[in-house]
């Protein structure tokens, strides 16, 4: 069973709403020492607003390390710089956000249903979360998410979005019940081929009736063991800005096929054709193209597994140590639906390589730690590189991959520079 969290969310459920009720009453002399200023005009504003910069109760960013970049803030997008990302196990402080809507606040966790439909079940069911967690037996993994367009920044001509570096992935530990063991008990039909998620994020427009992202996952993905309804993020309620209080976890494949604040299934008799499904979000061109080039839609293909990756997340880039010292590097590697089987270091611009020590993952679909001790043979400037190569043989390119529009899949060589002295 998960652990109480220390950042309780009765504060979020509950509290929200009276806050709101008593703001809605007071004074204007109350509003305004709230917002530590005069309200002018306020003469003209309607009875009962609630100023604006007073509305949100909510900030994303409370708890996260203060080493984490803001791409956005409408919708929030966040990442980890590197060197955070250090741990066997994401901590919460250092897991990126991405949203593409506005995190939804009032929610109650009593009345919190899943409703699993579609073309390819049996008959519609509805679940509440307390069924879910009494009556399906409990599993914990940790999980690599990965934005799909993480390294998004390194590829030119520029591709839109936000400019990701190395810091838009995490492993950290998720627990809840298997999503084969809840669609047994739906009962699905045998043409059943996707399942398309919708959650309770609002539209950036406030259009309710607009959906924000709906993508999913082929009825294989869904059906392996450690695809997951899970409420617990490393032992706790999975945090507001993580999917509280019940997220989708597909590791291995793109962060953007987990659905949070996930409220509904779909069972699709055909690929899921949802919001953010279609087009050139999170699909790349099926062959190489030229830079910049417009790519029709049916030569487009869905992300799935993601590609084989590593990242040095000791030490910073930038360190400076003496010349008689060995340096100790060490970081991870992932490769999707894969496991990576070698990792390699190189201080000579990828003319040779060192192999480094490689752990096993604590389980499929986890990231795997890798160490080296490093000496260099003389004063100066140097890059250390890393490259991991999966089980399939594939290894990380040196230079950037192929463009896309969107500039997905950057799995290039991460590098970074020392200084010996």
């Amino acid at each position: 069973m998960s652990k109480t969290n220390k950042n309780p969310k009765k504060g979020i459920e509950k509290s929200q709403l009276k806050r709101r009720d008593f703001l809605q009453k007071s004074s204007i002399a109350v509003l305004s020492s709230f917002l530590g200023a005069d309200i002018i005009h306020a003469a003209t504003m309607p009875e009962g607003y609630v100023p604006f910069a007073l509305q949100a109760d909510f900030n994303p960013m409370d708890g996260k390390s203060k080493d984490m970049i803001v791409r956005n803030e409408k919708p929030w997008n966040v990442e980890a710089v590197p060197h955070l990302l250090n741990d066997p196990v994401t901590p919460f402080p250092n897991i990126f956000i991405r949203n593409n809507g506005i995190i939804p606040e009032d929610i109650d966790s009593s009345i919190w249903t899943l409703t699993i439909s579609g073309e390819s079940v049996k008959a519609e069911k509805t679940y509440t979360l307390e069924a879910l967690k009494k009556n399906f037996k409990h599993y914990s993994y940790q999980l690599v998410l990965e934005c799909g367009g993480n390294g998004r920044a390194g590829f030119y001509p520029p591709a839109s979005g936000n400019q990701w570096e190395e810091g838009a992935v995490y492993c950290s530990e998720w627990t809840g019940i298997r999503l084969k063991d809840l669609l047994a008990d739906v009962g699905i039909n045998s043409d059943a081929v996707y399942v398309g998620y919708y959650g309770k994020d609002k539209h950036l427009s406030g259009d309710e009736s607009k959906v924000v992202i709906s993508r999913g996952v082929p009825i294989s993905k869904a059906l392996q063991d450690e695809t997951l309804l899970a409420w617990a993020l490393n032992g706790e309620d999975i945090p507001l800005q993580h999917g509280y209080p019940l997220r989708l976890v597909c590791g291995g494949y793109p962060a953007s096929a987990s659905g949070k604040w996930l409220n509904k299934l779909v069972i699709r008799n055909k690929v899921h054709d949802g919001e953010k499904m279609m087009g050139d979000s999170y699909r790349v061109p099926k062959y190489p193209v030229a830079p910049g080039e417009k790519v029709p839609d049916e030569d487009m293909k869905i992300i799935e597994s993601m590609p084989v990756k590593s990242l040095i997340a000791y030490p910073k880039s930038g360190a400076m140590f003496g010349r008689n010292k060995t340096l100790k590097v060490q970081g991870h590697a992932w490769a999707g639906e894969n496991e990576v089987r070698e990792m390699e270091v190189s201080i000579d611009f990828g003319a040779t390589w060192k192999k480094c020590i490689l752990k096993k993952p604590n389980n499929r679909l986890a990231w795997q730690q890798w160490s080296v001790e490093l000496s260099f043979p003389e004063t100066g400037y140097y890059e250390v590189w890393a490259k991991a190569t999966d089980d399939q043989g594939i290894s990380q390119p040196m230079v950037i991959p192929g463009w896309n529009p969107k500039g997905y899949l950057n799995n290039a060589c991460h590098r970074i520079a020392v200084k010996v002295s």
